[in-house]
């Protein structure tokens, strides 16, 4: 059966706990049916003297719901009694962090609004889907957000004006890493042992973790460069430039050339070079002048072109019109 085609060979990877529903009749198999994952189901029938195998894609129902509520203590319990899972809590955070610090800005009587999608199937709610629109007002300031899918299938969140809330730049390429070395332009260098300007930041981390790119960009150099090992440096708009050194090694089918988006693995944490244990060495450039990584004041995404305005405006409109609807006084969930 797992020589029939299609996603058959999924058979082979079967483990503890999958399940198999069989359709026995007369002693022989008819129908054997296996959930490859919510989507895709694999059945396999009787054709003849031989089976045959398809995969048949479920239908969705999507169904708008929306929390509201308060600050009384923190984002993340009273979201909680809003209704909102622990996921959905975490991406509402993530959507405003570049306007609001949650852990430090946050005052009680602060509101907060959602509309995301619950995603069921034949009736059953499966799970939650993304956020639609949300909302957070804090000291008589309000912050909006609208999740808009562009003509190349990037999904973002804007304000209703369409400027991005995405910044153009991460902070940190490293995950989880500490700061080794800060940026110090009269730092001694523990190798050579002489006062050379430390242009970046040190992230201390073991060989081979994943390195990203902090923005979207090109490749402008791949290779080999003197002290820093291999490195990797990225063009960014703006006349901005991203420098990853000490590297193990690179990506493949990262080179010279290739385009690259935020967040993307462009090689793996190493000590090439002259560095005394594995870390990642990180520089950020403006118009060519070296600038603190951790200080330096981040830009924002660039806003969506006029066309994508138009269509923009005219999809988002009924979530903007839900938001505005939305009781100020009903601190429940509302599904």
């Amino acid at each position: 059966m797992t020589r029939l085609g299609g996603d058959s060979p999924q058979l082979k990877k079967l483990k503890a706990g999958d399940v198999l529903n069989m359709r026995i009749v007369s002693g022989r198999l008819e129908e054997l049916t296996y959930a490859i994952d919510e989507m895709r189901t694999l059945s396999v029938r009787r054709r003849g003297v031989g089976y045959e195998s398809i995969t048949l894609s479920a239908a969705f129902e999507r169904r708008q719901a929306e929390s509201v509520g308060r600050i009384r203590s923190s984002l993340f319990a009273d979201g909680r009694k809003a209704g909102m899972s622990n996921r959905m809590i975490l991406e509402f955070a993530d959507i405003f962090g570049y306007d609001i610090d949650f852990a430090q800005d946050l005052q009680e009587g602060d509101r907060f609004a959602v509309i995301y999608e619950d995603i069921f199937k034949d009736g059953r709610k499966l799970r939650e889907g993304d956020i639609l629109a949300a909302e957070f007002t804090s000291q008589g300031k309000t912050y909006r957000a609208v999740r808009f899918v562009d003509a190349s299938g990037r999904a973002g969140y804007y304000t209703p004006a369409g400027e991005s809330l995405r910044k153009a730049f991460t902070r940190t390429p490293v995950d989880f890493a500490r700061i080794s070395s800060g940026f110090n332009l009269k730092r001694r260098h523990p190798i050579l042992n002489i006062i050379r300007a430390h242009k970046g930041v040190d992230y201390a981390a073991a060989t081979g973790t994943p390195v990203h790119t902090t923005g979207d960009g090109k490749i402008e150099f791949a290779g080999r460069k003197s002290g820093y090992g291999n490195v990797i440096v990225v063009r960014h708009s703006g006349n901005n430039q991203t420098l990853y050194a000490h590297l193990s090694r690179f990506k493949p089918g990262v080179r010279v050339g290739s385009k690259v988006r935020q967040g993307q693995i462009i090689g793996f944490v190493g000590s090439s070079g002259l560095a005394t244990a594995p870390h990642l060495h990180y520089e950020f450039l403006v118009n060519g002048l070296h600038k603190n990584p951790i200080t330096v004041t981040l830009p924002r995404a660039l806003p969506l072109s006029a066309q994508s305005l138009a269509q923009f405006r005219t999809l988002t409109a009924p979530l903007i019109a839900k938001i505005d609807a939305l009781d100020d006084g009903n601190v429940a969930s509302s599904r």
